[in-house]
């Protein structure tokens, strides 16, 4: 199953989002009715958080309105894409189920009055979510106006109870067979840790000083398998009724709670969600590292932005208003990047509740505001680009990503706490987007002959076959950079010896570190070709490499700092600080001259965003996302489908969509 009969179903691209009609009355269902034609809208989400209406009472459900809403939809010309109602049980069933609410690490017991307040191992909530899953799909199965399921919202509540001890302490033997084998693991001669029965074995609960790194790391695994098993649980019970694919929207922030290669291999269709962390130029750079993670994810299939807001930008504790034109640019960036649509959280801003200054497509102004005729302006956009449905998108370039390695930067004790995995995928990512070149995600275990160049910014902990894997891709000639604290540790948290990286990478760098030497928080150092660096440094040999730089004080001046090493018929590179981002922009632009990848566009500017998505036959268009405040004129005349003319040049501010031939 894929997006294509998704958009099949829709007869264009998808545009729409979260629907919640059980917060508001006939003459406002009446009304949305003729928005949502306004607005282009031809997918709606329903039932997200919908199950204390849907199942009042233990094992008795009310589907009537349900029913009506569906056909009321229907008769509009709106698909629906039905959610499992199961990120939020309902009083009664924490009432009856007081161990199935979760418990956090120091202990403490979560009463219901949120959205996730649950324990996914708890075998009342597991067997309440089936059954509703099953019974939703039963009802609603082969109903003409369903084009989708939407199992749960957003997986990813951990919870520490005695239900996850028992379900990790399953886990633990599964993976391991024994407690001598768990023991050498974990390396539980250190503090007095051996284990000599399973029921000793617990989660990684609030302690007196450092966690197991091991027990942390297995522990993460063992979640992210419980998140996995608790939605093919439900998948497949929808499966007994439908032949409708059937999602997950994952929530692709900063956090990492589930190993998303693995979730998303058992999706149907691969959706997410997207909230920016930054305004205006920093949001769009955003949505493309999210859109260019989630096409990787879907390995190449279409994929599907499930959720965005439209007006809004998340800044920490802060919500900041997004520009005139970004509902629209941000809109198309995920699709120039694969997204079979848009859809956004949700469609009619709340009067009431927890998520009541959560943007939505007609906000509490209603229809006549900016932000309406600004979504309406998007819908009209995506219905005129109903060709591109099944396209594909292709990189030159692979950022490697190992939840794993996400993880183990996550671990009690490491020399650096600014060591952050998301921060450093994110840099890389953006130093990229800057010189214009699509990015493609990657696992150290993939394949990756196909690309020019690999960067691999945070792999603190890698796998031997992961080492080999790049050890292979340089030998037959590919570029890597690797950059400082990679391949410390093994798949099991167990320090390499002999020296850093894994021995088969060491290999391909023609380097071995020896020291790690991370600096002060207002430490800078200054390198020979006159960059500079933050962070970290790290005491390292040249065994065949070629020293590019060096430092320049300390008891590190004139030992290497940036090397490049030829191996096989390509090329390792390591970087063993972290080099401002200037710097770091410098150095990227230096490897894709090398390697010979090119922006999509000649001479294409900064803040100009370029992507080209594919057909089988040949057909291609090329996305162009103009954030500056200038015009961008165009090489020749080309056929933009935005507006259905020739385009000369792309406005300021604006976006087109050209047919190439």
């Amino acid at each position: 199953m894929t997006t294509r009969r998704i958009t099949g179903r829709l007869g264009s691209l998808a545009f729409g989002g979260d629907y919640n009609p059980e917060q508001w009355d006939e003459r406002v269902w009446k009304e949305d009715d003729t928005l949502m034609r306004r607005a282009r809208v031809n997918l709606a989400t329903l039932g997200v958080f919908s199950w204390a209406l849907l199942e009042p009472e233990q094992g008795r459900y009310d589907f009537t309105w349900l029913d009506a809403h569906i056909e009321r939809l229907h008769a509009n010309g709106v698909a629906v894409d039905l959610a499992t109602p199961t990120a939020s049980p309902p009083p009664w069933f924490s009432l009856a189920h007081p161990d199935a609410l979760p418990v956090t690490s120091d202990g403490t017991r979560l009463t219901h009055g949120s959205r996730d307040t649950y324990c996914l191992t708890a075998p009342a909530y597991r067997n309440a979510a089936r059954r509703i899953a099953s019974a939703l799909a039963e009802r609603y199965g082969d109903h003409p106006a369903l084009a989708l399921w939407h199992v749960h919202n957003e997986y990813g509540t951990l919870c520490w109870c005695d239900h996850t001890a028992a379900a990790f302490r399953d886990w633990l033997r599964a993976r391991h067979g024994s407690l001598d084998a768990l023991n050498e693991a974990w390396g539980t001669a250190f503090w007095s840790q051996h284990y000599t029965s399973w029921e000793q074995v617990l989660p990684p609960r609030a302690t007196q000083w450092h966690k197991n790194p091991g027990q942390a790391l297995d522990f993460h695994r063992f979640w992210s398998g419980e998140i996995i098993a608790a939605f093919c649980e439900q998948r497949d019970a929808i499966r007994e009724h439908s032949d409708r694919p059937v999602t997950t929207n994952l929530m692709l922030p900063a956090y990492q709670n589930v190993d998303l290669w693995a979730f998303a291999r058992e999706l149907d269709v691969v959706t997410s969600d997207q909230y920016p962390s930054a305004p205006s130029l920093d949001a769009a750079a955003d949505a493309a590292f999210h859109a260019d993670r989630t096409r990787s994810l879907a390995d190449g299939r279409p994929w599907l932005l499930m959720e965005q807001g439209t007006n809004t930008v998340y800044d920490g504790d802060r919500v900041l208003g997004k520009e005139p034109g970004e509902i629209l640019r941000h809109t198309l960036a995920h699709i120039a990047r694969g997204s079979e649509g848009a859809l956004f959280f949700q469609w009619r801003q709340s009067r009431t509740g927890a998520e009541t200054w959560h943007s939505a497509m007609v906000p509490h102004a209603g229809p006549d505001s900016r932000i309406f005729r600004e979504v309406t302006q998007t819908g009209e956009a995506v219905a005129r680009l109903g060709e591109l449905a099944g396209s594909i998108v292709t990189a030159p370039v692979a950022v490697l990503h190992d939840p794993d390695a996400w993880w183990a930067l996550g671990v009690d004790g490491l020399p650096s706490s600014r060591l952050d995995y998301h921060a450093a995928l994110l840099r890389t990512h953006r130093a990229l987007w800057d010189a214009g070149v699509t990015v493609d995600f990657a696992h150290p275990e993939h394949e990756l002959n196909r690309y020019r160049l690999v960067i691999a910014p945070a792999l603190f902990l890698l796998s031997d076959a992961g080492a080999e894997s790049l050890r292979r891709y340089v030998a037959d000639g590919g570029t890597l950079l690797v950059q400082h604290a990679s391949g410390y540790v093994d798949d099991r948290m167990h320090a390499r010896l002999g020296g850093y990286p894994a021995a088969p990478l060491r290999e391909a760098l023609g380097i071995r570190v020896e020291e790690y030497r991370p600096l002060r928080t207002d430490e800078r150092i200054t390198l020979s070709d006159g960059s500079s660096g933050t962070v970290w440094s790290e005491s390292l040999r040249c065994e065949g490499a070629q020293t590019l730089a060096t430092y320049t004080h300390g008891m590190l001046t004139g030992r290497p700092a940036l090397t490049r090493h030829h191996f096989g018929t390509g090329q390792g590179w390591y970087l063993s600080t972290r080099l401002d981002d200037a710097d770091y922009g410098t150095l990227v632009d230096r490897l894709l001259e090398q390697t010979g990848v090119q922006p999509e566009l000649p001479d294409q500017p900064t803040g100009v965003e370029v992507v080209t998505r594919h057909a089988p036959d040949g057909r291609r268009w090329q996305f162009l996302i103009n954030h500056r405040a200038d015009a961008v004129p165009l090489p020749a005349p080309v056929h933009d489908l935005l507006t259905g003319t020739l385009a000369h040049e792309v406005p300021p501010g604006g976006s087109a969509v050209l047919r190439r031939p």
